[in-house]
This record gives structure tokens, sequence and C-alpha cells, in this order.
């Protein structure tokens, strides 16, 4: 099947049809407002973060142009420092708040849709967005290469440091790197950014504040390409039992009974990036019982109670099934983001690794 302009669905046989993948954007754009706007469900809150997440969804089963008004959001919504609120309400600021991580992400999500649509009218719209974006996330990186949570509406910096957003900052640098490349304009800091960040996740996890309960933080690292093969596998290896469920996913807290659709999907996307294929297509496959029969996912399952919980279909879960299924069929030209096909070596980030004067390398 393909989408209308010669590029096809994603589909893995007997796992998500090409129809499937279809019918979950088309949940997607179900709930998309007039706006371009893409809030968790019909009616719910957005955060942008999510937002994005759901635009790439859109753009990988072709719904390019629904993907295109979504990033025309971000442009119109981006406050003169660069920034995006952290939460949105029936088209209104309902937290003015900074998050460093959901105000990175449009770079990851431009970098996507341009991959998969080699629209550069598109590319040139959104590189102020994004280069302001970037600069405004800068301002949030600590001495030691981490990025804080954010800020306050107040303007004061929430000083908590996140693992899992900052490895998901690292993959939004790389793509702004590789924007920039494309326009043809040097943005040498970010790289050098990108590079202390890495030093930073892979080197110093005493940095960041101890969630070690949540699944995302098991799996970030590897899935933005912070960590090589060999530090990958140990990561997984080491909390493979506490997080997955045979059968139903993985769980999104380790102490809890409840598996969750798009925690599931991230570690597939983690376990192609590394290599592990035949590991991605058992979880995909596993997390399916929370499809429902429009074409949207359940949020999560509590399993003992064999109950869904939360009561919603969410869009960003939906997408980032369409993201996994994109992935393991390599059927788009963004089906590499997550291995860092396209993207930019590390050249500088590695040479950081040889001077860094931090206790790790002394």
């Amino acid at each position: 099947m393909t989408n209308g302009k010669g590029t096809g669905v994603p589909a893995l046989d007997g796992v998500v049809s090409a129809s499937d993948c279809l019918q979950t954007a088309e949940a997607i754009a179900a709930v998309q407002e007039p706006s371009g706007a893409v809030p968790w469900f019909r009616g719910g809150h957005l955060d942008p973060w999510d937002h994005v997440q759901s635009a790439m969804g859109l753009s990988a089963a072709g719904l390019v142009d629904r993907a295109a008004a979504a990033y025309e959001w971000c442009l119109r919504a981006q406050r003169p420092d660069g920034s995006w609120a952290s939460r949105y309400e029936r088209g209104q600021i309902a937290d003015a708040g900074v998050d460093a991580n959901f105000t990175a992400y449009v770079a990851t999500g431009v970098w996507h849709h341009w991959t998969i649509t080699g629209d550069r009218a598109f590319v040139d719209r959104m590189w102020p967005v994004v280069r302001s974006a970037i600069g405004a996330v800068l301002t949030l990186q600590a001495p030691g290469g981490e990025f804080y949570w954010g800020r306050e509406a107040s303007g004061a910096v929430k000083p908590e440091v996140l693992l899992t957003g900052n490895a998901s900052i690292q993959l939004s640098l790389r793509c702004a790197v590789a924007l920039a490349e494309l326009v043809g304009e040097l943005e040498p800091e970010w790289e050098l950014a990108a590079g202390r960040l890495r030093h930073s996740v892979g080197r110093h996890p005493e940095r960041f504040l101890d969630k070690n309960r949540y699944s995302m933080d098991w799996y970030y690292p590897i899935l933005t390409g912070v960590l090589d093969r060999g530090a990958a596998d140990a990561r997984l290896a080491a909390r493979w039992d506490d997080f997955v469920v045979p059968g139903l996913g993985i769980r999104c807290v380790s102490d809890q009974p409840w598996v969750t659709g798009a925690e599931t999907c991230e570690l597939v996307l983690a376990l192609d990036a590394i290599g592990r294929k035949d590991d991605a297509l058992e979880q995909l496959a596993a997390m399916q019982h929370l499809r429902h029969g429009d074409g949207s996912y359940w949020t999560g399952y509590v399993y003992p109670d064999a109950e869904r919980w939360p009561v919603e279909q969410t869009a960003w879960t939906a997408a980032t099934v369409i993201l996994a299924t994109d992935a393991l069929s390599r059927t788009t030209p963004g089906s590499g983001l997550f291995r860092g096909e396209g993207l930019p070596s590390g050249a500088l980030a590695g040479a950081l690794e040889g001077t860094c004067s931090c206790p790790a390398n002394r």
C-alpha cells in the first residue's frame, strides 16, 4: 500500500498491516485540532514533546500534510525566547514553564519530516524555529554538560537533571546539527554541547535524579544513541526481567503491574537501534493487545486486573507504534532515525573523551 506520494505505508507481516498502520495514523489525525495542535486525545491537553511525536507518526504513515500542519502549530506557538509552554489546554497555556527536552524535540521532528518528504521549503520555513529552540535549550546546559529540567513560569531554573530528558536532548541536538549542515550554517557549539552531554549521560549517572524505577531511564540512553552495543546490551540485561512482561510488553515502572504501549514501542526502537531486530519484533507484537478497533491504542494495561488504565487512547502512543513499525520494516527514508542514519558522526563529541578532566577520566 502506498500513501499517494510514492512512499509505502509501514507494515510487518502478522503484526501490523499497512491498512492497520494507516488506520492508526487516521486515528491520530482525528484528534488533531484545526490549529494543527495534536493533544493527547480529543479534548485533552497538549505538551510540545508528545505533539511532535504525534506529528512524526503522521509523517511516517504518509499523512504528511497533517504532519506539516502540526509543525505549523509549533511555528505559531513558539514564544519569543524560542521555547514553548510545557502544557496547553484547549488552545490556551496551562503551564507557562519551560521543559528543555520538550523544546528541543522540534529539531528531531523537523529532521524526521525532511528525511521522509525531502521538502526543502519545509526545512527553510522551520529552520528559524529550530535555531531559536536550540538557543533556548542551550541556556539550560549545566557546566558538566547535562541539562537542567527547565524553567518555572517565573523564569527560575528548575535545577533537577533527568536522565531520560537528557538522552532525548542528545538526539535532538544531533538532528539540529544535521539541519544546520543541510541549510549551510555552521553550528559547532551545538555539536560540542551534544558531546559534553553524551559524556555526562554515558559516564556520570550520579549527576541525574534517581528514577531507576522507570523503564525510560533504562532504555533511553540506548534509544538515542548514547551507548555503544556492548554497553547497551549490558544495560538491557541488567534490568530486562524487572521491566519486560512476556506477552504483554514492558512495565512503565518496575514495581507496578502496569504495562504501557509507548514505552514498549520505544524499547522496540532501542532494540532495533543496536541490531536486536528479533527481540524488537517480539515486543512490538506483544503490545498489540492495546490496539482499539478504531486503530488507536490504549495507553496502558493493569494485568492482574485485566483493565485498561488510564482509560484513554493517546495519540503519542499510536504514533510510537507507527514509528516502531517503520523502523523494523525499513519502509520510509525516516525509518533509520533512531539508528542514527544521516546524523552527524560525533567527531567533536569523541574528541572530548580524551580531554575531559572530570573524575571519570582521571
